[in-house]
This record gives C-alpha cells, sequence and structure tokens, in this order.
C-alpha cells in the first residue's frame, strides 16, 4: 500500500486547516440543501394505507403516533429477501443498527419507524434476536410501490396538518447512508432542526440550540406518545381515521 507522506506535526496541521476549509463548505453546502428542503411543494396523500402493529391495524396517520411528522423507512425483511426469517437484509440491518435514541426525534415532534412485509411476530422476534426498539409495521398493501420503496429500501418524510398527511421530501440509495444520526433525519423534514439559526420560512417553529437538547430518558412528556393517539389506542378507535 502506497502511503501519504510522513510530516511534521506542524505541516500537518497546515494540511489540515486547508482541508478545514472544504469541510466547511460541506456543512454550509448541506445547511443549504437543508433549507430548499423545507421549502420543497408538498404532496397530499389522498389514498387510504393500512398497516400491521403491535396493538393492531393502523393507518397511515396513526403512525404519526400524534405528532406532527413521520419518517417511514422501508427495511426489506420478507420472504425472498436474503436472510429470512432469521435476519432482515443486511444493508437494512446496519442502518437499523446505527439509529439514534428517537427520544431525540421525538422531542422535535417527530416519530420514526420503520416498515416491512414480514408479518409481525416475525418482526418482534428479528427486533429482540438484534436488540432493536423502534416502532417497526407491516406493510399490508401498495404503500411501497406508490412512494418509491417496493423494490428498494428508502425513507419517506411525511406532515399532518390535524388528520390530513402530505409526503414532504425521500431519500433512498445511498442517500440513506447518512441517516441514523438525530440530525440527519430532521434535516430531511419539512420543519428541520427547528433551530433559530435555520434558514426557513416565516413561521416555522424554532427554539435556540442546545436548550432542547436534553439526555434521552430526561424528555418527558416531549418524547412520548400524545395522549390523544393513546387515548384512541385503548378505545379502539385508531383505524376509524379517514
Amino acid at each position: 500500500m502506497k502511503t501519504p507522506p510522513i510530516v511534521s506535526p506542524q505541516d500537518w496541521q497546515t494540511a489540515h486547516q486547508q482541508l478545514l476549509v472544504k469541510e466547511k463548505e460541506l456543512t454550509h453546502a448541506r445547511d443549504a440543501l437543508a433549507a430548499e428542503r423545507r421549502r420543497m411543494p408538498w404532496q397530499a396523500v389522498e389514498k387510504r394505507y393500512e398497516f400491521e402493529g403491535p396493538e393492531g391495524t393502523a393507518s397511515l396517520l396513526d403512525l404519526f403516533r400524534g405528532r406532527r411528522q413521520l419518517i417511514l423507512y422501508r427495511a426489506f425483511f420478507e420472504p425472498g429477501v436474503y436472510g429470512w426469517p432469521e435476519h432482515a437484509c443486511r444493508g437494512c440491518s446496519m442502518m437499523a443498527d446505527h439509529l439514534a435514541d428517537l427520544a431525540h426525534l421525538n422531542a422535535r415532534d417527530t416519530t420514526l419507524v420503520y416498515a416491512s412485509r414480514a408479518p409481525q411476530p416475525d418482526i418482534e422476534r428479528v427486533k429482540a434476536r438484534m436488540g432493536w426498539t423502534m416502532p417497526w409495521y407491516t406493510i399490508t398493501d401498495d404503500f411501497d410501490r406508490d412512494f418509491g420503496v417496493d423494490e428498494w429500501h428508502g425513507t419517506n418524510a411525511f406532515i399532518r396538518d390535524g388528520d390530513r398527511v402530505f409526503r414532504t421530501y425521500f431519500i433512498n440509495a445511498r442517500g440513506d447512508e447518512a441517516l441514523g444520526n438525530t440530525f440527519a433525519y430532521l434535516d430531511m423534514t419539512a420543519l428541520g432542526r427547528q433551530e433559530v439559526w435555520e434558514d426557513s420560512p416565516e413561521g416555522y417553529p424554532q427554539t435556540p440550540p442546545y436548550e432542547w437538547w436534553n439526555w434521552h430518558d430526561e424528555y418527558g412528556e416531549a418524547a412520548e406518545p400524545s395522549k390523544e393517539w393513546l387515548a384512541q389506542t385503548r378505545r379502539g378507535t385508531r383505524d376509524k381515521h379517514p
């Protein structure tokens, strides 16, 4: 293997400072891209979709768990996928291993879920084997085909206005490689990180950075499903959403 040159600490610092200029350019370009995502038009989701989850049948609206935003990753775990039935797809499994604690996303009024075509007993079994705890639903209809994830993994972002659901962004292929981190997920959403430094449309929710950050076990109600969602679950009325 041909290695780079070996240099003094001073020369190393010079080389690093030169590269740091490009690092900052990349960071600013990423911020600008996220700002454009927040200005993407929204696609109304008019069709009703149904999933199966641990609590039974759920609509797409139910998957929000009462929060404003939803991020849905389509993982490949089902008959015909390499690893079945002991494992999900190796790439999707690596994505799952990278997943940050979801309390941080929840505190920004955002829910993240996984969805596959595997039945719930198989999903619960593989989650237990791999130590995963994210909400993971079973696709029962054309959701994967309609949202570009029937043949390949991908991540869709949605927002709701009351009971109306809108698709706001989509990332797949190598774009998924950057996901797993809380900020990377927030950067793909319609509301972003919701911090005051961001270039967001007027009226978007924004608070100072650092001030909303917390230990994942001390967010309290901000990281819990809404009382509305929990009440609907207890009443068994979640599947009545339009």
